[in-house]
């Protein structure tokens, strides 16, 4: 997943804002001292990054910048596509992003000329080296960011991808290039209509990253640990699961969901399962931060820099234990 997850969209002659899916990750520095800042489009202009300043949410995109592409509301979700002009002065220059929610959370980004998208789907391509030979499973598929990523760095890799929303898919395909990839890789990339707890294959999954937000906000089962059972019961031996778990940049269309309480409790029920084999990578030290989960033993971090493209080695220094 999860770059979220979560604020509303409003469009007028001065105002456009976007809460993205997480905080949005810029990179400074390496390993960056704050990579993931969130991103606001508003009618505000972008100030340049320099040495001394970095563009955030108080810097958002004009909104001659921004145009929608498309707009319904389907059973699940409040739909929105929008194309990021490659002339703004922004991070998110020359992207298309998949909104979803009344809040209006990214939930998928696609760049016309990089892979790399500087958000957490980057993160979750750093999982499969430290995976066993195997399918992984991608619960919350949204447009397919994750997947494409992943299919394009490691040539061996199979995707099972479940999506609740056939909206979402049909968006998906028709404005983010994923029937392109379904068609360039037919044996290496499955996507089903449905619910992703019941997601499941033969023998079972190598790795899972789930990325499962509804109505602005993390679901209800991930705060349960019956559900994180299931999960690892689905995974063959050696296998992990990486979460977007969200956090306080989270603003849920229930204002009762806080997103860090959520995230506390997700991170909780997965303690009660996972035990001490349970680390977090915090996307932002502002107080709209956000955050990915990961289970199983921390592996050799210097062995998994080396079979990780360069952009995405400063990830690896970043785990730290969960602790209740």
């Amino acid at each position: 997943m999860s770059l979220q997850q979560l604020r509303q969209i409003s469009v007028t002659s001065h105002h456009f804002q976007i809460q993205p899916l997480i905080p949005y990750p810029i990179q400074i520095s390496t390993p960056p001292k704050n990579p993931f800042l969130t991103t606001t489009l508003s009618h505000k202009p972008t100030h340049s990054s320099s040495s001394s300043s970095t563009k955030t949410q108080d810097n958002g995109i004009p909104i001659e910048d921004v145009k929608i592409l498309v707009k319904f509301k389907s059973r699940h979700n409040f739909i929105r596509v929008l194309q990021v002009s490659r002339k703004a002065d922004h991070p998110f220059a020359d992207s298309r992003l998949l909104l979803l929610d009344t809040p209006g959370n990214i939930h998928s980004i696609s760049f016309r000329f990089k892979s790399f998208t500087d958000t957490y789907f980057d993160v979750f391509a750093t999982l499969p080296p430290i995976l066993p030979p195997g399918p992984v499973a991608i619960l919350g598929f949204g447009a397919g960011s994750a997947a494409r990523l992943c299919l394009e760095l490691y040539p061996e890799l199979v995707i099972h991808g479940w999506e609740l929303d056939p909206s979402v898919i049909a968006v998906g395909r028709e404005y983010f290039g994923l029937e392109r990839l379904e068609k360039q890789y037919p044996d290496r990339l499955f996507i089903y209509i449905g619910n992703a707890l019941k997601a499941s294959v033969r023998d079972g999954f190598s790795g899972i990253f789930v990325d499962l937000f509804s109505q602005g906000s993390l679901i209800p089962e991930l705060q349960d640990p019956n559900t994180w059972e299931v999960l690892k019961r689905c995974l063959r031996k050696g296998g992990r699961v990486m979460v977007n778990v969200g956090g306080s940049c989270v603003e849920a269309e229930d204002k009762r969901r806080d997103g860090k309480v959520v995230m506390e409790e997700s991170l909780k029920a997965m303690r009660r399962v996972f035990g001490e084999n349970l680390f977090v990578l915090s996307l932002g030290n502002r107080k709209e931060d956000s955050s990915i989960a990961l289970t199983g033993d921390l592996p050799d971090l210097e062995a998994w820099k080396k079979v990780l493209p360069g952009s995405l080695r400063c990830y690896v220094d970043m785990w730290t234990q969960f602790c209740v």
